[in-house]
């Protein structure tokens, strides 16, 4: 598979005003019967927001965060494949919600023609493995490398189907179940208020400073946190937004940020392991470097999305494995487009370049600012 380009887009952001709000029908919800944490979170989530009964998938699978290939294949993207097909929901269903319990990852090979991989990334590719009629078993898309995701960059087009052959996930997911509930409860109440923050870092990767700066220009001015000096900010209040380098800014020591989330707020930064576990880290962990792995988690020193959850956060990024700088969410994307009123799923899928690959976003795929 060919590399992400990195192409900066600079421009002006055009209204959504031809998106349609999406409903609960467009919905399917994958509850992992192994796993009571699962089985509550899908409870919960189909409660508050009013998803059918008939659209809400049942796996038995492994509760491990890490599944093989041919087990993901077998027990977690044929069933639902099958689900679809059985319920007539192929079409209608625009947005897959995994919940925690439903296996994270599935390891492979590094490197930018490697097959590690999210297992949501692997389930953005499900509509078009069963429209060419494939049986899923076998891996019917290449899993080599990342395979360029349609919807990128599309800020005005609402996403349907057949337009754009993939479906969007997210997944509920965070330390506990109280943390996830609290993730719906903040999703209902989103409103288009508070301030974008966005940090710099003088990191050295131009490509990253140009995107965090081009999202900026392209949200109002008097919403917009915006700083270029080598500090890192901490204790903002009222945060709806935020991008930043995360633990790869050199001068970020702290483990939280200490923001205060407005209901509704996301972030995304440019680390690699973010994603890695939604397992709790002991009470005294703090981010450290490469060079100290006595001081890792889960096999990195690097910042974790759970904590932004743990936070406050309504929706999140983050990799499971190391994705490449030109894989990571976009934020002059991401953040224009949730402003203007797209929901969270749309809102950080425009932003995503490739799929197959190792992303995950975190959230209701339904929460909205609404407009402006």
């Amino acid at each position: 598979m060919s590399k992400a380009t990195g192409t900066i887009l600079c421009g002006l952001v055009l209204g959504a005003s031809g998106v349609r709000a999406q409903t609960p029908q467009n919905v399917l919800v994958v509850v992992n019967d192994n796993s009571p944490i699962s089985r509550s979170i899908g409870e919960y989530y189909a409660l508050r927001r009013a998803i059918p009964a008939g659209n809400i998938c049942h796996l038995r699978t492994i509760t491990d965060e890490a599944i093989t290939r041919p087990q993901y294949n077998l027990e977690v993207a044929a069933p639902i494949a099958d689900y679809l097909k059985k319920n007539n929901l192929v079409e209608s269903v625009l947005y897959i919600v995994t919940t925690l319990g439903v296996p994270l990852k599935i390891p492979g090979t590094d490197g930018l023609s490697g097959d590690t991989s999210s297992v949501d990334s692997e389930l953005t590719l499900l509509y078009s493995d069963i429209k060419s009629g494939s049986d899923m078993v076998h891996s019917p898309h290449p899993v080599a490398g990342s395979i360029p995701n349609p919807f990128f960059g599309k800020r005005t087009e609402q996403f349907s189907h057949p337009r754009f052959p993939i479906y969007l996930v997210t997944r509920l997911a965070a330390y506990d179940f109280d943390e996830v509930r609290g993730i719906v409860d903040r999703s209902l109440r989103a409103a288009n208020r508070g301030k974008f923050v966005i940090d710099l870092s003088s990191s050295g990767y131009p490509d990253g400073e140009t995107w965090l700066t081009n999202a900026a220009s392209l949200l109002p001015p008097d919403r917009v946190v915006l700083d270029k000096t080598s500090a890192v900010l901490y204790n903002q209040t009222d945060v709806i937004g935020y991008a930043s380098w995360g633990s790869n800014d050199k001068n970020r020591h702290q483990r939280f940020t200490g923001f205060g989330w407005l209901p509704g707020a996301i972030m995304t930064e440019y680390v690699s392991t973010n994603g890695r576990t939604f397992v709790r880290p002991p009470e005294n962990w703090t981010l450290s470097d490469w060079n100290s792995p006595q001081l890792w988690f889960a096999g990195s020193p690097q910042s974790m999305t759970a904590d932004y959850i743990h936070e406050g956060v309504t929706g999140a990024s983050g990799h499971v494995a190391e994705p490449y700088l030109t894989m990571n969410p976009r934020p002059d994307f991401l953040l224009p487009a949730y402003y203007q009123g797209r929901n969270l799923a749309d809102s950080y899928y425009i932003s995503i370049p490739r799929l197959s690959w190792q992303n995950i976003v975190v959230g209701d795929p339904l929460c909205s600012l609404g407009k402006p």
